[in-house]
């Protein structure tokens, strides 16, 4: 797991939101794990070991 369930349940709530459904976290970790894996190819793409904020 990637993400931090009390993080993302606390932002939903900021924003309005009171529940969140079992498959919710599961499928936003996919995501944000691809996200990363993305961010990785393109910072080794560019012959750096360092994964930067515009990698994404």
């Amino acid at each position: 797991m990637v993400t931090i369930r009390t993080q993302v349940k606390d932002l939903l709530k900021e924003n309005g939101m009171d529940n969140m459904s079992a498959d919710f976290l599961d499928r936003l970790d996919g995501k944000v794990k691809i996200l990363i894996l993305d961010a990785v190819k393109r910072a080794k793409e560019n012959g750096r070991r360092t994964v930067m904020g515009k990698d994404v």
